[in-house]
């Protein structure tokens, strides 16, 4: 399917490379789409969809240059143009083709392969399309969070778990798994053969965070035992004093999260036992200690929201805190939603966003590019809750 039966040169070993008209050919494809504008008359769907194939060609080569140059190709394709049309009989070849980069490829390989998934998994929209594309994906991208491989291709397979989970998944338990993976790199355990626990590179982690935290929005009023949050909240807050300011920020996404839905919260007749009623048991202690993990949020919000740059700081990044915290402070005490617009590449449209669920899905990086991107008007319908 999309691989050609055309006859290749043999190298010196004997394994089959492209030869030099080849990979001209994969090179002069890569710039003919780049210069193409879409349009869906019959003699550009044609064209479009002979590039594409010359891309899959490439991706069967045995060459780890010649896949990676198809892969950038197909990258850039997917966010220059809508290929919905052209990649919905396809999209089982390339999902294999994605899959294997990522199993066998070298760490750059890798990384535009994942990206290349996500893609793939966005263009297609919701439906069964995309959720065959989270569920063949999805063992690959877990292995590389599980093997602990190279940082990038870590970063990249939690960025591309979180958007094929987002578009492909069709219940919680499906969101659940995803998640799971992402809190076993944020909060590695040891297990009963495993000596010492791994701790994730800050970059790592603070990805790790936001992929997590962005999946987390999907959940909407669905409401888990407030009990299981408490060790996860609890957790998230001794990352607000991580030395890393990418970290802190993105454990402070997560708990502004956990709180707007209502994580934290235990209503008063909560407080007593479930059997015998008394209050100041179980459930009354828990009670306790969710407000005071709630003070100690807020108190560490509002020292984060005044922090004083020290000599050599980013001021950018000191700002960028700041203001961060400051947001959630408000929240946390007073209930202020934070409020964003955006306007969006070549429209007069500007997108409005009034709560943390909306704001952390506008700005997650792997969607940023949307709002760089004059198809986003065409594929914003893919975004359940920043349209709802």
């Amino acid at each position: 399917m999309g691989r050609s039966k055309k006859s290749k040169a043999r190298g010196a070993g004997g394994d089959d490379l492209l030869d030099s008209s080849d990979a001209d050919s994969v090179g002069s494809s890569s710039t003919a789409l780049s210069d193409l504008s879409i349009s869906y008359a019959t003699e550009n769907v044609n064209s479009h969809e002979f590039v594409l194939d010359k891309y899959i060609d490439a991706l069967y080569e045995k060459r780890g240059s010649t896949r990676e140059a198809a892969l950038a190709s197909l990258v850039d394709a997917f966010e220059s143009f809508m290929l919905g049309g052209l990649v919905e009989n396809k999209y089982a070849t390339l999902l294999s083709l994605f899959n294997t980069s990522i199993k066998k490829g070298s760490t750059k390989e890798a990384c535009l392969a994942s990206r290349a998934i996500g893609l793939l998994s966005i263009t297609l929209g919701a439906g069964s399309s995309s959720h065959e594309t989270m569920v063949e994906s999805h063992p690959q991208l877990s292995k590389v969070l599980q093997t602990w491989s190279d940082a990038s291709k870590m970063i990249s397979a939690l960025d591309c778990l979180a958007v094929v989970t987002f578009v492909g998944a069709t219940d919680l338990a499906e969101t659940e798994v995803s998640l799971k993976a992402m809190w076993d790199v944020i909060h590695p355990k040891s297990g009963s053969n495993v000596g010492t626990v791994r701790k994730p590179r800050p970059p790592v982690l603070a990805a790790a965070l936001s992929a997590w935290t962005f999946l987390l929005t999907t959940i909407g009023s669905w409401r888990i035992n407030t009990d299981s949050w408490k060790e996860p909240i609890a957790f998230l807050s001794t990352l607000l004093g991580a030395e890393d300011r990418a970290v802190r920020m993105a454990a402070g996404e997560a708990l502004a999260l956990c709180f707007e839905l209502n994580l934290l919260d235990i209503s008063p007749s909560e407080d007593a036992d479930d059997d015998t009623g008394v209050p100041g048991s179980s459930k009354g202690k828990l009670f306790l200690d969710m407000q005071a993990l709630k003070a100690k949020i807020a108190g560490l919000a509002s020292n984060l929201s005044a922090e004083a740059g020290g000599k050599g700081a980013d001021k950018k990044n000191l700002s960028d805190q700041r203001d961060l915290f400051q947001r959630i402070l408000d929240f946390v005490k007073y209930g202020k939603c934070p409020e964003e617009s955006m306007k969006i590449a070549g429209k007069r449209d500007v997108l409005r966003v009034a709560s943390w669920s909306e704001l952390i899905q506008v700005l997650a990086s792997f969607f940023q590019w949307f709002l760089n991107c004059s198809a986003f008007s065409h594929v914003l319908a893919n975004f359940p809750l920043i349209i709802s």
